[in-house]
């Protein structure tokens, strides 16, 4: 495991949080897995997100290590170290927000916040074995947060259990709070492709839970996928074209960003014609349905020996992607391994609804709902172990 803090407090108290190394803690440089950055100084004032978490009574534990600036999805990191899956050790931890992931997985942190520009809380909590949630974007403020603007970038929480992710969403967010209606989710099935191992385990699930769903179709979700890849293309490059000056951005990262470089304003205005006809989509499907069903990750993840030897797949976000093109909330949930290999369902929500979506979730997995004064745990004992 490769966190970016120098100590971890790991004895009895508040809920334990690892913070990923593109949010501003005051008093810790921002450096993003990159030694682009390692001279960064001090960040002078926390982002808002470890403002309302410290606010919230939670104890932040560390900076979590990343794909090198939040640009990859296999959490490689040949400058900062490659956190460890400790659940699935072969594997890859996914990227970008890999420590937060790796952390929750390894019980070192009840919590790890990371972000999600396309797919990077919803991938390594796949490829990890754990929960992750991305808001509906602009839920969480994004003020602090490296880079300074995306249009697709979300702020959201990784755990190990549902219950510990919803107590936290209601801590840093007033006005998240689970519906207590009895009624079941009218389940929406999204028709795409996947590994037949994926799609059983998911259907088994579902019907262990005994829900009706009806099928979905989404035909722009290729599209998507292309769009949103345009578009992180531009706005990362936008925000690292300095770094990238440097010479000391990591070779796989700096060729995706030497790449982004020759993306046009002709693609840019396609990719934002694609995000109005997909999330129209998304929205027609979500008034019949109250969630959509999907995997997470189209495939299981490749290993790290693979990764390290070159390999790349993209494509491996090719099912979360998508809705961050359309700022749809999203929770990848941990299902039980096939083949000794990770398995993770996602709901999709509306937008604004992403109490259902959690909701959703534990009508899935069989699990009751916390009891509305459970969601929001209670203690005020607000530190950073630095």
């Amino acid at each position: 495991m490769t966190l970016l803090s120098s100590r971890l407090s790991l004895g009895a108290g508040p809920r334990k949080v690892v913070v990923k190394d593109t949010i501003d803690i005051a008093g810790l440089p921002t450096c993003a897995g990159s030694e682009s950055l390692a001279d960064a100084p001090p960040a002078a004032t926390h982002a808002e997100i470890v403002e309302r978490t410290l606010n919230a009574g939670y104890h932040i534990v560390g900076k979590a290590n990343l794909h090198e600036l939040a640009f990859g999805m296999t959490g490689i990191n040949a400058w900062a170290g490659t956190p460890e899956n400790l659940r699935y050790p072969t594997l890859i931890p996914g990227g970008s927000s890999s420590g937060s992931a790796a952390a929750v997985a390894a019980g070192l942190a009840d919590i790890g916040i990371g972000t999600d520009t396309g797919g990077s809380i919803r991938v390594p909590a796949a490829c990890c074995g754990v929960y992750g949630f991305k808001p509906t974007f602009g839920r969480l403020s994004r003020h602090g947060v490296m880079p300074a603007e995306s249009s697709l970038d979300c702020v959201g929480p990784l755990a190990s259990e549902l219950d510990v992710l919803v107590a936290f969403m209601a801590a840093v967010d007033p006005g998240f709070r689970l519906p207590q209606q009895s009624s079941p989710a009218a389940l929406g099935c999204v028709d795409v492709n996947a590994e037949p191992a994926i799609w059983s385990s998911i259907e088994g699930q579902l019907s262990r839970a005994g829900v009706e769903r009806g099928s979905v179709a989404l035909p722009l979700m290729a599209e998507a996928f292309e769009a949103a890849m345009v578009i992180i293309n531009r706005e990362t490059f936008r925000a690292c074209e300095a770094l990238l000056a440097t010479g000391k951005v990591g070779a796989d990262v700096a060729r995706r960003l030497e790449a982004a470089a020759a993306t046009t304003d002709a693609e840019l205005k396609e990719a934002e014609r694609v995000r109005r006809a997909f999330t129209a989509g998304v929205d027609e499907a979500l008034e019949r349905h109250d969630v959509l069903v999907l995997p997470t990750l189209p495939h299981f993840p490749m290993t790290v020996q693979e990764a390290l030897a070159g390999k790349q797949d993209l494509k491996i976000s090719s099912l979360v992607r998508p809705f961050n093109l359309s700022g749809h909330p999203a929770l990848a949930i941990p299902l039980d391994a096939q083949q000794a290999l990770p398995v993770s369902m996602q709901l999709v929500g509306r937008h604004g609804d992403d109490a259902g979506v959690c909701r959703a979730a534990y009508q899935l997995m069989g699990q009751a709902l916390p009891a509305p004064q459970e969601q929001q745990t209670g203690e005020k004992h607000a530190t950073v172990h630095r």
